[in-house]
Protein backbone atom coordinates (compact mmCIF):
# COMPACT_ATOMS: atom_id res chain seq x y z
CA UNK A 1 0.00 0.00 0.00
CA UNK A 2 1.68 3.36 -0.81
CA UNK A 3 0.96 5.87 1.52
CA UNK A 4 0.54 9.39 0.27
CA UNK A 5 -0.85 11.22 3.38
CA UNK A 6 2.50 12.45 4.55
CA UNK A 7 3.88 13.85 1.56
CA UNK A 8 5.50 17.61 2.08
CA UNK A 9 6.60 19.97 0.12
CA UNK A 10 10.44 18.24 0.63
CA UNK A 11 9.28 15.85 -0.51
CA UNK A 12 8.33 17.29 -4.08
CA UNK A 13 11.53 19.43 -3.97
CA UNK A 14 13.66 16.06 -3.93
CA UNK A 15 11.49 14.73 -6.51
CA UNK A 16 11.89 17.18 -9.16
CA UNK A 17 15.89 16.99 -7.99
CA UNK A 18 15.94 13.13 -8.64
CA UNK A 19 16.87 12.42 -5.06
CA UNK A 20 14.07 10.01 -4.26
CA UNK A 21 14.52 6.26 -4.70
CA UNK A 22 12.19 3.91 -6.91
CA UNK A 23 9.57 3.66 -3.52
CA UNK A 24 9.84 7.55 -2.66
CA UNK A 25 9.34 8.37 -6.21
CA UNK A 26 6.10 6.55 -6.76
CA UNK A 27 4.55 7.63 -3.47
CA UNK A 28 4.99 11.31 -4.82
CA UNK A 29 3.26 10.21 -7.98
CA UNK A 30 0.57 8.60 -6.62
CA UNK A 31 0.13 11.90 -4.67
CA UNK A 32 0.51 14.05 -7.83
CA UNK A 33 -2.05 11.64 -9.85
CA UNK A 34 -4.68 12.24 -7.13
CA UNK A 35 -3.92 16.39 -6.97
CA UNK A 36 -3.75 17.53 -10.73
CA UNK A 37 -3.13 21.07 -9.45
CA UNK A 38 0.35 20.29 -7.43
CA UNK A 39 1.14 17.90 -10.23
CA UNK A 40 0.74 21.22 -12.42
CA UNK A 41 3.36 23.33 -10.15
CA UNK A 42 5.49 19.95 -9.77
CA UNK A 43 5.60 19.81 -13.87
CA UNK A 44 6.38 23.58 -14.61
CA UNK A 45 8.99 23.05 -11.39
CA UNK A 46 10.65 20.45 -13.41
CA UNK A 47 10.27 21.76 -16.88
CA UNK A 48 12.37 25.06 -15.28
CA UNK A 49 14.94 22.94 -14.17
CA UNK A 50 15.14 21.16 -17.90
CA UNK A 51 15.24 24.69 -19.16
CA UNK A 52 18.64 25.59 -16.80
CA UNK A 53 19.90 22.51 -17.51
CA UNK A 54 19.74 22.84 -21.14
CA UNK A 55 20.95 26.63 -21.06
CA UNK A 56 24.36 26.02 -19.10
CA UNK A 57 24.91 22.78 -21.20
CA UNK A 58 24.06 24.44 -24.48
CA UNK A 59 25.74 27.53 -23.75
CA UNK A 60 22.57 29.35 -24.82
CA UNK A 61 23.37 32.64 -23.07
CA UNK A 62 25.41 34.11 -24.74
CA UNK A 63 26.79 37.32 -23.89
CA UNK A 64 25.47 37.26 -20.24
CA UNK A 65 28.19 35.27 -18.55
CA UNK A 66 26.96 36.61 -15.23
CA UNK A 67 23.48 34.92 -15.77
CA UNK A 68 24.76 32.04 -17.30
CA UNK A 69 26.78 31.26 -14.13
CA UNK A 70 24.12 32.49 -11.61
CA UNK A 71 22.48 29.97 -13.46
CA UNK A 72 24.45 26.80 -12.91
CA UNK A 73 24.88 28.32 -9.21
CA UNK A 74 20.85 27.91 -8.45
CA UNK A 75 20.31 25.01 -10.91
CA UNK A 76 22.91 23.00 -8.34
CA UNK A 77 21.57 23.95 -5.09
CA UNK A 78 17.73 23.35 -5.36
CA UNK A 79 16.23 23.38 -2.42
CA UNK A 80 13.08 25.41 -1.51
CA UNK A 81 10.30 27.22 -2.78
CA UNK A 82 12.18 30.37 -2.09
CA UNK A 83 14.66 29.48 -4.21
CA UNK A 84 12.35 28.21 -6.77
CA UNK A 85 11.77 32.15 -7.15
CA UNK A 86 15.01 33.18 -7.74
CA UNK A 87 15.59 30.23 -10.56
CA UNK A 88 12.46 31.81 -12.00
CA UNK A 89 13.69 35.30 -12.48
CA UNK A 90 17.20 33.97 -13.97
CA UNK A 91 15.55 31.81 -15.96
CA UNK A 92 13.54 33.76 -17.62
CA UNK A 93 16.27 36.15 -18.51
CA UNK A 94 17.84 33.16 -20.15
CA UNK A 95 14.72 32.05 -22.02
CA UNK A 96 13.97 35.97 -23.64
CA UNK A 97 17.95 36.00 -24.64
CA UNK A 98 17.58 32.56 -26.16
CA UNK A 99 13.89 33.54 -28.13
CA UNK A 100 15.51 36.29 -29.60
CA UNK A 101 18.85 33.83 -30.64
CA UNK A 102 15.79 31.21 -32.05
CA UNK A 103 14.13 33.69 -33.66
CA UNK A 104 17.50 35.55 -35.12
CA UNK A 105 17.97 31.40 -36.46
CA UNK A 106 14.62 30.96 -37.73
CA UNK A 107 14.55 34.65 -39.71
CA UNK A 108 16.67 34.82 -42.89
CA UNK A 109 17.73 38.45 -43.53
CA UNK A 110 15.02 37.99 -46.20
CA UNK A 111 12.19 37.10 -43.96
CA UNK A 112 10.55 34.11 -42.17
CA UNK A 113 11.26 30.90 -42.76
CA UNK A 114 9.34 27.95 -41.95
CA UNK A 115 10.63 25.78 -38.72
CA UNK A 116 10.24 22.36 -38.65
CA UNK A 117 8.99 20.06 -35.09
CA UNK A 118 11.54 17.23 -35.00
CA UNK A 119 9.51 16.06 -32.14
CA UNK A 120 6.32 12.91 -33.26
CA UNK A 121 3.24 13.71 -31.27
CA UNK A 122 2.53 10.86 -29.09
CA UNK A 123 1.43 7.70 -29.80
CA UNK A 124 -1.93 7.95 -28.13
CA UNK A 125 -2.30 10.93 -30.76
CA UNK A 126 -2.34 8.50 -33.61
CA UNK A 127 -4.93 6.04 -32.09
CA UNK A 128 -7.10 9.14 -31.32
CA UNK A 129 -7.37 9.45 -34.92
CA UNK A 130 -7.84 5.87 -35.74
CA UNK A 131 -10.63 6.09 -33.43
CA UNK A 132 -12.41 9.12 -34.87
CA UNK A 133 -12.21 7.43 -38.45
CA UNK A 134 -13.89 4.37 -37.05
CA UNK A 135 -16.47 6.40 -35.32
CA UNK A 136 -16.96 8.03 -38.60
CA UNK A 137 -17.15 4.29 -40.32
CA UNK A 138 -20.08 3.73 -37.70
CA UNK A 139 -21.40 6.80 -38.12
CA UNK A 140 -22.69 5.96 -41.81
CA UNK A 141 -23.65 1.99 -41.00
CA UNK A 142 -27.62 1.99 -39.96
CA UNK A 143 -26.79 -1.59 -38.17
CA UNK A 144 -24.12 0.07 -35.52
CA UNK A 145 -26.46 1.87 -33.18
CA UNK A 146 -24.85 4.60 -31.71
CA UNK A 147 -24.83 5.53 -27.67
CA UNK A 148 -25.71 8.75 -27.17
CA UNK A 149 -25.70 8.58 -23.08
CA UNK A 150 -22.82 10.49 -21.65
CA UNK A 151 -22.59 9.40 -18.18
CA UNK A 152 -19.25 10.49 -16.50
CA UNK A 153 -19.24 8.92 -13.35
CA UNK A 154 -20.37 5.66 -15.01
CA UNK A 155 -17.10 5.88 -17.55
CA UNK A 156 -15.00 6.68 -14.66
CA UNK A 157 -16.70 3.43 -12.44
CA UNK A 158 -15.69 1.57 -15.42
CA UNK A 159 -12.27 2.37 -16.98
CA UNK A 160 -10.85 4.48 -13.87
CA UNK A 161 -10.46 7.64 -16.72
CA UNK A 162 -11.89 11.19 -15.66
CA UNK A 163 -13.88 12.87 -18.42
CA UNK A 164 -14.56 16.35 -18.82
CA UNK A 165 -17.85 18.21 -18.67
CA UNK A 166 -18.93 19.64 -22.02
CA UNK A 167 -20.02 23.38 -22.68
CA UNK A 168 -23.41 24.32 -23.41
CA UNK A 169 -24.65 23.53 -26.26
CA UNK A 170 -22.29 20.83 -27.26
CA UNK A 171 -24.39 17.29 -27.97
CA UNK A 172 -22.78 13.68 -27.76
CA UNK A 173 -23.83 11.71 -30.78
CA UNK A 174 -21.70 8.21 -29.89
CA UNK A 175 -19.65 7.47 -26.73
CA UNK A 176 -17.55 4.09 -27.40
CA UNK A 177 -15.17 1.66 -25.30
CA UNK A 178 -12.26 1.05 -27.19
CA UNK A 179 -9.02 -0.93 -26.13
CA UNK A 180 -5.62 0.33 -25.75
CA UNK A 181 -2.13 -0.95 -25.00
CA UNK A 182 -2.87 0.18 -21.16
CA UNK A 183 -6.60 -0.74 -20.50
CA UNK A 184 -10.12 0.67 -22.17
CA UNK A 185 -10.06 3.95 -23.75
CA UNK A 186 -12.99 6.21 -24.42
CA UNK A 187 -13.87 7.71 -28.29
CA UNK A 188 -16.68 10.14 -28.20
CA UNK A 189 -18.21 11.96 -31.08
CA UNK A 190 -19.81 15.16 -30.43
CA UNK A 191 -21.13 18.66 -32.31
CA UNK A 192 -20.17 21.31 -30.90
CA UNK A 193 -22.21 24.44 -30.45
CA UNK A 194 -21.43 25.76 -33.95
CA UNK A 195 -21.90 22.37 -35.43
CA UNK A 196 -18.59 21.01 -36.04
CA UNK A 197 -18.37 17.64 -35.60
CA UNK A 198 -15.28 16.86 -33.30
CA UNK A 199 -14.08 13.43 -31.50
CA UNK A 200 -13.03 13.36 -27.55
CA UNK A 201 -10.54 10.71 -27.13
CA UNK A 202 -9.31 9.73 -23.87
CA UNK A 203 -6.88 7.06 -22.55
CA UNK A 204 -4.19 6.20 -19.87
CA UNK A 205 -1.17 6.29 -22.01
CA UNK A 206 1.14 4.33 -19.62
CA UNK A 207 3.09 7.18 -17.86
CA UNK A 208 2.73 10.14 -15.98
CA UNK A 209 2.64 13.83 -17.07
CA UNK A 210 1.08 17.06 -17.19
CA UNK A 211 1.13 18.66 -20.41
CA UNK A 212 -0.57 21.53 -22.35
CA UNK A 213 -2.62 21.82 -24.80
CA UNK A 214 -0.94 21.34 -28.03
CA UNK A 215 -2.16 21.16 -31.93
CA UNK A 216 -1.05 19.90 -34.95
CA UNK A 217 -2.51 19.37 -38.56
CA UNK A 218 -2.07 16.20 -39.87
CA UNK A 219 -2.06 14.93 -43.17
CA UNK A 220 -6.24 13.99 -42.75
CA UNK A 221 -6.99 15.34 -39.55
CA UNK A 222 -6.34 18.07 -36.79
CA UNK A 223 -5.54 17.37 -33.01
CA UNK A 224 -5.51 18.65 -30.18
CA UNK A 225 -3.77 16.97 -27.40
CA UNK A 226 -2.93 17.04 -23.25
CA UNK A 227 -2.10 15.13 -20.40
CA UNK A 228 -3.01 15.44 -16.87
CA UNK A 229 -1.89 12.72 -14.69
CA UNK A 230 -1.77 9.41 -15.93
CA UNK A 231 -4.81 10.32 -18.31
CA UNK A 232 -4.25 12.07 -21.46
CA UNK A 233 -6.93 13.18 -23.90
CA UNK A 234 -6.96 14.16 -27.35
CA UNK A 235 -9.78 16.09 -29.55
CA UNK A 236 -9.80 15.11 -33.40
CA UNK A 237 -10.82 16.52 -36.27
CA UNK A 238 -11.34 14.94 -39.58
CA UNK A 239 -10.93 18.54 -41.91
CA UNK A 240 -7.08 19.64 -41.06
CA UNK A 241 -7.29 23.58 -40.39
CA UNK A 242 -10.38 23.62 -38.21
CA UNK A 243 -8.60 24.82 -34.72
CA UNK A 244 -9.24 22.59 -31.70
CA UNK A 245 -7.02 24.32 -29.06
CA UNK A 246 -9.91 26.87 -28.05
CA UNK A 247 -11.92 23.34 -27.58
CA UNK A 248 -9.49 21.57 -25.88
CA UNK A 249 -8.89 24.34 -23.44
CA UNK A 250 -12.00 24.59 -22.58
CA UNK A 251 -12.31 20.34 -22.16
CA UNK A 252 -9.32 20.73 -20.33
CA UNK A 253 -10.26 23.44 -17.79
CA UNK A 254 -13.33 21.56 -16.60
CA UNK A 255 -11.39 18.92 -15.31
CA UNK A 256 -10.21 20.92 -12.36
Amino acid sequence: MTDTATILDTDLDAYVDNQLDADGRLRVETYLARHPDVAARVMADLGMRTTLRLAVAADVVTGRPETREAARHLSSGLAGRRMWMAIRRVAAVGLLVSAGWFAHSAMGPLGAREVNASVPPPAFVEQAVRAHQTALVRKNMPSQTEAKIYDRDDIRAATAIVMPELPDGWTVTDVQIFPSGYGPSVEMSIGTGDGTRISLFAVRPGHFAVENVTDINLKDAEAAWWQIGDVAYAVVSSTPGTGLSDEAELLKNSLY
